[in-house]
């Protein structure tokens, strides 16, 4: 009844070696995919930076370096964000979706909810028409003409931000240059939902960087664990 008996014991042993060696194979197989490189941002966020009316603090400067870096390189990235609400992980977002933008790219952003879909589209919106980047706004609350408009936009790259639910990845979504993809709260999405999402950015053999968020605290017994196959930056 404790879980002590060795039979017991040797039956979990061998349900968390199989996760861990299926997320450390996930982990091998994404690093094979190539990814557009994302070069960092020299204008649009230093010029946001700049209007912020704020600094972003040590943390959240370490992180955006971790995740800037992660873009650069030729290979598909994967990286979780874990903080608590209000610590900045939208801050983090914003760099990442400059850089892909200034690079020449689309992003996405991801969320499980309209209601939270519809605060980060406030939110970048109101930061990115600082340094006029447009956005297009994605969910299925949308009326069969304002979704025909955002999907003719994202598919044409007029739009070079996507911001939305998991209307982002309907069939008839496409992309013109889609290279990051920022999932939040990624927890409540599947798998396969995520996989869809960054398989809409394939120009050839290229696949998006992948960054999500959640404010799930997450232990680092639990990572090495549960999250093998992303890298973690808190």
């Amino acid at each position: 009844a404790e879980g002590v008996h060795p039979a017991q014991v040797r039956l979990v042993f061998e349900e968390l070696l199989a996760h861990r060696l299926g997320a450390m194979q996930r982990r091998s197989e994404r690093q094979q995919r190539r990814a557009f490189p994302i070069s960092r941002s020299s204008e649009l966020w230093p010029q946001l930076r700049g209007a912020l009316g704020f600094f972003p603090t040590n943390a959240q400067s370490r992180v955006i370096e971790e995740v800037l870096t992660a873009l650069e390189a030729p290979r598909a990235s994967l990286r979780l964000i874990q903080g608590d609400v209000g610590s900045g992980k939208t801050l983090v977002a914003v760099a990442a979706v400059l850089a892909a933008v200034e690079s020449g790219f689309q992003a996405v952003i991801m969320a499980p909810t309209a209601l939270l879909a519809e605060q980060h589209f406030n939110n970048f919106q109101r930061w990115l028409r600082d340094v006029k980047v447009p956005t297009a706004w994605l969910t299925g609350r949308l009326n069969t003409a304002e979704r025909s408009v955002a999907c003719q936009r994202l598919a044409r790259g007029d739009a070079l931000v996507g911001i939305g639910t998991h209307a982002l990845f309907q069939n008839d979504v496409s992309y013109r240059n889609l290279a990051l993809v920022i999932v939040d709260e990624q927890h409540r999405f599947g798998v396969r939902q995520r996989l869809a999402l960054r398989e809409k950015g394939r120009g050839s053999s290229e696949i998006p960087h992948q960054v999500v968020m959640t404010a799930t605290p997450i232990p680092r017994s639990l990572d090495m664990t549960f999250y093998a196959d992303k890298d973690i930056s808190v």
